[in-house]
């Protein structure tokens, strides 16, 4: 196998899950665009018909809940079907679900979004398993990850412009129609080119033993009957609907973070030096949540105020506010490249616990600075005067510089904190603290409604900058508390 890769020079393998993984992304970026405008829109409009608080929680509910099913996903690709296999289910219920929101029915919708949040929980951490388990241990690993990301970031630019004008100018079951045609074609891209794998993810690499099948589907089919049974009883109470969904994941969200990280921290292999370790990275898992949350407010409260506040005339032309989430992705490719170049020539961008607190710090400035700016703009904006679209771009700025950083730090410190056998794990529960964030920002937004915007912007940016300033106080208790401790003993004895 031709695991050499560069830029110019690609093995077909490679191809494959490069275009797969932009395809799957521009649909789900294409959601993040439109899904609060189209769960607020009127239903004479083709919209659900939520109320603003309630379409604003739903992002940050339905992300909460496909980042707690991640774990879930990759372990049926390791143990179940195969990471290549969970792949293309994970594209086919995805098409599935976006099928269901191009259904002009309250009800579809209901039924197309807990199905996307499944497809993207079992297709995302597979991928990754494909794309480390094709490298192996290769030189190229590195700068085809690198590579990938790129992807990402022009799916994120691409997605608001098509999905966000479709959905927006024409027709928002039109929308979603697309992005099902884009995951349909992931999944046939990825079963006629199945032979370019060798059998890689063909198959599970710890198959279920017969007693294992049997507990496993035991335990699926009575939390499916209870779930079933839960549903039905709300409904004939009448309390079944979008509030207590989004409650439910939120709910949800906090809880499996929180028991998942304690049933690590209780693994018997791992010794009283790992245990310290992980405790002290409990730390930048919640700076990590914070920030996320912030961050996923783009898709949420950003965008109603791009469509409700923002002049978005040009041209003679009014701009999809959709569209303005495209300045994230823009901002990330041009400057991603010259943060890492900064890095590279400063002691801040070696590798190890050294720095990670001074990382951390920087990026959740950068995000709180980003709201104390919303904060002034919902000031100018409160007598309903119409603002430059800079107000938001200047925000979304502080988002894409965070992201650069917080990603990097949080995914490299996590590699190092436990031995390698726990690294999927470790890596795992960043998802789950992810999901944490969408979770805690669905119940969040809500207080924008029971307060002024201002003081709503005003105290979240506070929070982010003073526990920035936190993590700047504490960064030697943090270095110390990450550090492996036979390094921890040398560095004593040298001093």
């Amino acid at each position: 196998m031709d695991d050499a890769v560069a830029l110019h020079r690609m093995p077909r393998w490679y191809v494959t899950l490069f275009f797969s993984d932009a395809l799957e992304r521009f649909g789900f970026y294409g959601l993040q665009a439109i899904l609060v405008l189209y769960a607020s829109a009127p239903e004479s409009r083709g919209g659900l018909g939520l109320a603003t608080v309630d379409a604003a929680s739903l992002f940050g509910a339905w992300i909460g809940f496909m980042f707690m099913l991640s774990l879930v996903g990759g372990w049926v690709g390791d143990r179940l079907l195969g990471n290549r296999r969970a792949l293309l289910v994970g594209c086919l219920v995805s098409v599935a679900g976006y099928l269901c929101l191009a259904v002009p029915a309250g009800w579809a919708a209901a039924v197309g979004l807990p199905l996307l949040g499944i497809g993207g929980a079992v297709y995302k951490p597979n991928h990754q398993a494909m794309i480390n388990r094709m490298f192996g241990g290769s030189s190229g690993r590195e700068a085809g990850i690198s590579l990938m990301y790129v992807a990402t970031q022009v799916s994120a630019l691409l997605a608001p412009l098509v999905i966000g004008y479709l959905g927006e100018r024409v027709s928002w079951n039109l929308a979603f129609g697309v992005a099902a045609a884009t995951l349909l074609v992931t999944a046939v891209q990825l079963a006629v080119t199945a032979g370019q794998f060798n059998g890689v993810g063909a198959r599970p690499v710890r198959p279920l033993t017969p007693v294992e099948r049997r507990a496993v589907a035991r335990r699926t089919g009575l939390v499916v009957l209870v779930a079933a049974v839960a549903l039905i009883v709300l409904a004939l109470a009448g309390v079944l609907g979008a509030t207590l969904a989004i409650a439910l994941v939120g709910v949800l969200s906090v809880v499996v973070p929180v028991v998942c990280y304690v049933l690590l921290y209780r693994n018997p292999e791992l010794g009283d030096d790992d245990r310290r370790r992980l405790r002290a990275f409990l730390a930048v898992y919640l700076g990590a949540t914070l920030f996320w949350m912030i961050v996923a407010h783009a898709a949420s409260l950003l965008n109603l105020f791009a469509r409700d506040h923002v002049d978005r005339q040009v041209l003679g032309m009014v701009v999809p506010a959709s569209w303005l989430q495209v300045a994230t992705p823009v901002f990330i490719l041009v400057l991603a490249p010259v943060i890492a170049a900064v890095l590279r020539g400063n002691t801040w961008g070696t590798t190890g616990p050294r720095h990670v607190a001074v990382k951390l710090a920087i990026g959740l400035l950068l995000v709180g600075s980003g709201f104390l700016v919303m904060s002034v703009a919902t000031v100018l904006a409160s007598d309903g005067a119409l603002l430059s679209p800079l107000w938001l771009v200047v925000v979304y700025l502080t988002h894409a510089c965070g992201e650069v950083i917080i990603a990097a730090v949080t995914i490299s410190a996590a590699a190092d904190v436990l031995p390698p056998g726990f690294m999927g794990r470790t890596l795992g529960m960043l998802w789950l603290f992810a999901g944490l964030g969408g979770g805690l920002g669905s119940g969040v937004v809500r207080l924008a409604e029971v307060i002024p915007e201002p003081v709503y912007y005003l105290g979240i940016g506070f929070v982010a900058a003073l526990c920035g300033l936190g993590f700047l106080v504490c960064r030697r208790a943090l270095t110390r508390g990450l550090t492996v401790e036979s390094v921890v003993k040398v560095a004593a004895a040298d001093g």
